[in-house]
């Protein structure tokens, strides 16, 4: 049975407010986007790192993840002018506040898993 307060809090959701959640969600929803912020809090912060905690990603799929994470504010690129060069790639505090609230979100997925015939339609 679904709860009406439930459904009266969604009802109250206008459709800027529904464009900015969707918005939002397509930028956490781009694929490895997530694998790739959940490396940066793992301690991740040089390229090398990264790739190697995202397994399967490309090096050119990673560095459009990253200008597209920079770009959004997720993602700082801190370059040291050593020989060679150092750069890194450091989560911002937007970034670590967005994997705080997908926490409940993981929570749920392993509490409601996808059967292997639920992965396979999709």
């Amino acid at each position: 049975m679904t709860d009406n307060r439930t459904i009266h809090r969604f009802e109250e959701i206008d459709e800027s407010l529904c464009l900015n959640f969707q918005e939002h969600l397509e930028i956490v929803g781009r694929k490895w986007t997530s694998g790739i912020l959940l490396a940066g809090m793992r301690g991740a912060r040089r390229f090398g790192e990264y790739r190697a905690h995202v397994v399967g990603i490309s090096d050119r799929l990673l560095a459009q993840r990253f200008h597209e994470l920079e770009a959004e504010g997720m993602v700082v690129r801190q370059v040291t002018p050593t020989s060679p060069v150092l750069v890194e790639y450091v989560l911002t505090e937007r970034a670590v506040s967005l994997m705080g609230v997908l926490q409940p979100l993981v929570k749920w997925g392993i509490e409601h898993p996808r059967t292997a015939e639920q992965r396979e339609s999709a």
